[in-house]
């Protein structure tokens, strides 16, 4: 794994020092079929962690929001989110995150979360120790003894939900003890640190989602789907639900009904 790690964080650095330039600089975005947006700072950096992935693990596939997937069928592919909240690129926050999540047979299994302006960075997952690097201090780890009654909820956006998953998730929102909205993937980060107890959200495609789940479970959380099972390449539909611990988790699906 210690392999794999060096490698991802290597392409890091690299899609990082290609994104900097554009932050803040006027960029303008352009709207995808779906109508997100997408800038020049996207694909760069997603064509820099291409090249610099494929030069590390030439036998690796690789999906990426950008770019069509390339050996996507292999057993080990590598999922790139370039700049997973380009909302907040665009407009100049730094709540934005390069996402970097490894899949074994469709299972995440290492996870990265990079903000390449703040210089902060978390990653994690099957035999890698939680980790986070950053110039604001942070003990990595989740609270592990919050229940729902006292967490800090928190999710990106009401827009991402059906108006059946909006009721659902206002039972859970109302038996939190607060709720915030915004935040795109740092929120997990933010979980990984004990700063947010539980986030759930919908409508996230593979690039969201990822490098998520490794990220908070090696910081001692838990990631499903809203049905309380694993994410899967193929199989998860996009609805996630994250937890500090089993506990909230187990009461955050109760609530989601």
């Amino acid at each position: 794994m210690q392999a794999w790690v060096a490698g991802a964080q290597a392409a890091l650095e690299a899609s990082g020092a290609a994104i900097r330039p554009y932050f803040r600089a006027g960029l303008r975005a352009d709207d995808k079929s779906d109508e997100s947006p997408v800038t020049a700072a996207d694909r760069k950096a997603e064509e820099v962690l291409r090249h610099m992935l494929l030069q590390a693990f030439p036998d690796c596939g690789i999906i990426g929001e950008e770019f069509p997937p390339h050996r996507a069928d292999q057993k080990y592919v590598w999922v790139i989110d370039p700049i997973d909240g380009t909302r907040a690129f665009i407009t100049g926050r730094t709540s934005f995150c390069t996402l970097l999540g490894l899949l074994e047979d469709g299972v995440p299994v290492l996870g990265f979360i990079d903000q390449p302006i703040t210089g902060e960075r978390w990653w994690g997952g099957r035999g890698v120790a939680a980790s986070f690097r950053g110039p604001f201090g942070g003990r990595v780890g989740t609270r592990q003894n919050v229940r729902l009654g006292d967490a800090e909820f928190s999710a990106t956006s009401p827009e991402m939900f059906t108006p059946e998953q909006m009721a659902r998730l206002d039972r859970l929102k109302a038996a939190a003890k607060r709720v915030y909205w915004g935040g795109d993937a740092y929120t997990y980060g933010l979980l990984a640190l004990g700063q947010v107890d539980v986030v759930a959200e919908c409508d996230l495609k593979p690039w969201d989602w990822a490098a998520l789940g490794p990220v908070v479970e090696a910081a001692g959380g838990v990631v499903t789907d809203w049905a309380g099972k694993p994410l899967k390449l193929g199989v998860s539909e996009g609805d996630v639900v994250a937890a500090a611990n089993a506990g909230v988790h187990k009461e955050a699906l109760g609530a989601l009904g």
